[in-house]
């Protein structure tokens, strides 16, 4: 007998150990008559859908275990396992908040694919898990109106400080420092020159650009025309203990154009991300570029310039304080300063923050007005002009070879995609989700607002009005009306301004309350006409009327 009982445990004994070992999903061996070890089973769902930007655990897996056992939870593949982290508990979230419009899942198509495992231990169960990443539009935008009764504004830049300050440029030749949040305007300018600047037809203080390095060197640059109609861009310096006060003895003429005519000045400079400063040129004047300027590489007239004004390659010439940059397409006979041709008017351009892509508005003669691009490192190219207005022969030869298209052009007239005088815009990067990437633009004569989605633009083709997106409505703004839009701004949280030429400023930012990042004071109402101003109306009307004439009669 004791040798029979010994038999049996020692066949027990090797029954055990021939079913013991790891468990896997596959080895369910077991002693008969004993339960069946089974595997868990996921009650979370095989989906989930979140918002762009999602931060911290937005799903948790769940499991149950048969046989009551405590359930921990591993990431085990999927194409887009490495944009996640997992707890052991089944918490998920994002390593870093997710994009929908710049998606890092394999396919880039916001559906990020990761596989979860559940363990008891002993068995294991995989669930695969989809999360879709759905596009937010943000908060909603408003147009308000900071400020009213400015002299003629004519440009917005911003302060390259922590303010949030920007530079606000009048005609008649004064740059005032403005506080968006509420309207209000140093009492002292920031430079003045009235009395240097001629303000004859399209003439005065046309432009202005802080250099890469003004908060350590405090220089700045202006384009301007002098009384004799001569366009010169002029480099200052602040005083050396105060950013916020110009120094007017500082005042340096680095480039002097002779300009016959006192339409087609141009205007527009501005530092590229190669940190070079780009200058806008008219044509010189005149109805058909009468001196064919826009296509004589020799002469700065009709031109996108680009020079280096940290050096001077022309120490003998006091009208030439600057260098030549690496790079530029021309050398002599033509003019080295010449970085684009073939431009008419192009009084207001742009560089996209993000991209480098410079975006130029072309003031068109008497049927097309166009905008025009230039990507880094496209030297030389030819707009065209005159040869070509916009996409239509105007002196011809057709077919010349060699010209680049606009890339957005409309017809003149009344409508609500026509225009007489564009007002180049911005690409906007600020805020607002709904308006990120769109390229926004007016027309100076037509109440007109457009936007281009700039992820449909390419060069050598033409985007035509009938694709432009009607601005009017989404634009309206809280107070005064948007009439003679002249240019484009942005601060340095990349909120774009409206800058009109009667005196208004606009900002467009969103609501307050809804997402955005506004201060109590943005809900201030907007600054009164003064009485001063208020009697200069009149005078402000007939100026109006004189260049609004002069823009339509394409002089």
């Amino acid at each position: 007998m004791q040798q029979a009982r010994l038999a049996v445990i020692v066949m027990v004994a090797a029954m055990l150990a021939a079913c013991g070992g790891g468990g896997g999903g596959d080895n369910n061996t077991q002693i008969p008559g004993a339960p069946v070890d089974r595997p868990p089973t996921f009650t979370s769902a095989a989906a989930a859908t979140v918002p762009e930007g999602t931060a911290g655990v937005f799903y948790t897996a769940t499991a149950t275990d048969p046989e009551g056992k405590p359930v921990s939870f591993t990431l085990s593949g999927g194409a887009d396992q490495a944009r996640f982290l997992l707890s052991a508990a089944g918490a998920l979230q994002f390593i870093t908040p997710p994009d929908f419009e710049a998606p890092t899942d394999a396919n880039a198509d916001n559906v990020y694919l990761v596989s979860i495992t559940a363990s008891d231990g002993t068995q294991t169960a995989t669930l695969p898990l989809s999360v879709t990443v759905t596009d937010v539009t943000g908060a909603p935008l408003r147009v308000r109106r900071v400020v009213s009764g400015m002299n003629f504004p004519i440009f917005l830049a911003p302060v390259p400080d922590a303010t949030g300050r920007v530079f606000v440029v009048e005609r008649a030749g004064r740059i005032r420092l403005m506080t968006p949040s509420n309207g209000a305007i140093a009492a002292t300018a920031f430079l003045d020159v009235t009395g240097q600047v001629s303000t004859d037809g399209e003439r005065g203080l046309l432009g202005f650009a802080t250099a890469p390095d003004f908060a350590t060197s405090g220089r700045f640059y202006v384009y301007l025309t002098v009384p004799d109609g001569t366009i010169e861009l002029r480099r200052y310096q602040t005083l050396a203990n105060n950013r916020d006060q110009a120094d007017p003895a500082s005042g340096d003429a680095i480039l002097r154009i002779a300009h016959p005519r006192n339409n087609h000045n141009g205007g527009w400079i501005g530092f590229g991300p190669d940190g070079m400063l780009y200058v806008a040129v008219g044509d010189g004047g005149g109805a058909g570029d009468p001196d064919n300027n826009g296509q004589n590489r020799a002469t700065l007239l009709g031109k996108i310039l680009r020079i280096d004004p940290s050096s001077d390659g022309f120490p003998s010439d006091p009208d030439r304080d600057y260098a030549i940059p690496a790079g530029n397409p021309f050398t002599s006979p033509n003019a080295p300063e010449v970085w684009a041709y073939g431009l008419r008017n192009p009084f207001r351009n742009s560089f996209d923050p993000l991209t480098g892509n410079l975006y130029i508005g072309d003031v068109g003669q008497g049927a097309v007005e166009e905008i025009d691009l230039a990507r880094p490192n496209e030297a030389g190219l030819n707009f065209g002009w005159p040869i070509m207005e916009g996409t239509q022969v105007f002196r011809g030869p057709a077919n010349t070879p060699g010209l680049t298209p606009p890339i957005a052009e409309y017809s003149h007239g009344s409508g609500a995609r026509e225009g007489s005088s564009v007002t180049g815009g911005v690409v906007y990067r600020g805020p607002l989700e709904s308006l990120r990437g769109e390229y926004l633009f007016g027309d100076f004569v037509q109440p007109n607002l457009w936007s281009i989605q700039t992820g449909v633009i390419l060069q050598g083709t033409t985007i035509p009005s009938s694709r432009f997106r009607l601005r009017n409505a989404d634009f309206t703004p809280t107070a005064g009306t948007i009439d003679n839009i002249v240019a484009f701004g942005t601060d340095t949280a990349n909120n774009v301004y409206i800058v009109d030429f009667d005196g208004e400023i606009f900002v467009i930012e969103p609501v307050p309350g809804t997402g955005g990042a506004l201060s109590a004071s943005a809900l201030a109402a907007p600054q009164p006409l003064s009485q001063d101003a208020a009697s200069k109306e009149e005078s402000a009307r007939l100026v109006r009327q004189f260049i609004r004439e002069s823009l339509m009669g394409h002089r």
